[in-house]
């Protein structure tokens, strides 16, 4: 206990006793027992305080936990607003790149009428065209809107952060509608699939086919762009410059041109 305080009750009983001297003659033997009781008395309110203190702590604990929670949870569904956004933005630049209108792959031209055959010669046998023969001369095209629907199938998986069965919609897209109008741009999501999925190598892999096969693509500097950033996740710092700084040289006005230019202005920054 505080010396001061225990010296203060000394002192007032010391009082007491001497403007009391009967008091303090019949009570006199009791005065250290007092002072004791006195100096418990005062101890356990001082205990009492402190259990309440900590009471509040874990009070204040508890509700700064909550609230952490709180703002986690905020950030997830904000994260998973602004993937989707991006995604349906993308997509609307994409058709509006393309004029907004699907367009049916082209109709052939009726093939000329083969020359005539010479009359085969009396007891030949004229020849006759296989049933596999017949069948591979008729080729029919794509329907164009069973094309959009399959691609908008793959599409919403990938929105719905589904990765893994976006991969194989997009995949299977690719070999059914092979040529269609619809192709640059799956083979562009089955990349960005395995690219948020963070499969860098197989995302680099497949943003390489979209700058190599489709050349006159809109995906081309977004793929591009891809492709240095995920050089960045791999700390290939050089490839990242180089196909980045390819990206601002070959489509200087793009929005992904500015993008590149940011990050790499992060290398330089960083010490790259």
């Amino acid at each position: 206990m505080n010396s001061r305080i225990r010296l203060a009750i000394i002192g007032l009983a010391i009082g007491l006793g001497t403007s009391t001297p009967i008091l303090a003659a019949e009570n006199g033997p009791n005065m250290e027992q007092r002072l004791q009781r006195i100096e418990r008395m005062l101890q356990n309110q001082s205990l009492a305080d402190l259990v309440l203190q900590l009471q509040q702590l874990q009070r204040e604990v508890q509700q700064l936990r909550g609230d952490v929670e709180l703002q986690k949870h905020t950030m997830d569904a904000m994260s998973r607003r602004q993937r989707d956004l991006y995604l349906d933005i993308d997509q609307r630049l994409s058709r509006f790149q393309s004029g907004g209108v699907v367009t049916p792959p082209p109709v052939s031209q009726p093939a000329p009428a083969p020359a005539a055959a010479p009359m085969p010669q009396q007891g030949a046998t004229a020849p006759v065209a296989s049933m596999d023969t017949m069948a591979n001369a008729v080729v029919t095209p794509p329907d164009p809107q069973q094309e959009e629907m399959v691609y908008q199938e793959a599409f919403n998986l990938l929105k719905q952060g589904r990765y893994p069965e976006s991969i194989t919609a997009f995949t299977a897209f690719l070999k059914d509608y092979s040529g269609g109008t619809y192709e640059d741009n799956a083979q562009y999501w089955l990349a960005e699939a395995s690219y948020v999925n963070r499969d860098f190598d197989t995302a680099l892999a497949e943003f390489t086919k979209v700058r190599e096969r489709y050349t006159q693509s809109p995906k081309v500097p977004g793929a591009m762009l891809k492709m240095g950033y995920i050089h960045y996740e791999k700390k290939q710092w050089d490839e990242a410059k180089k196909i980045l700084r390819e990206l601002q040289l070959n489509y200087p006005a793009t929005t992904e041109a500015r993008l590149a230019e940011k990050r790499i202005q992060r290398i330089t920054k960083e010490g790259r």
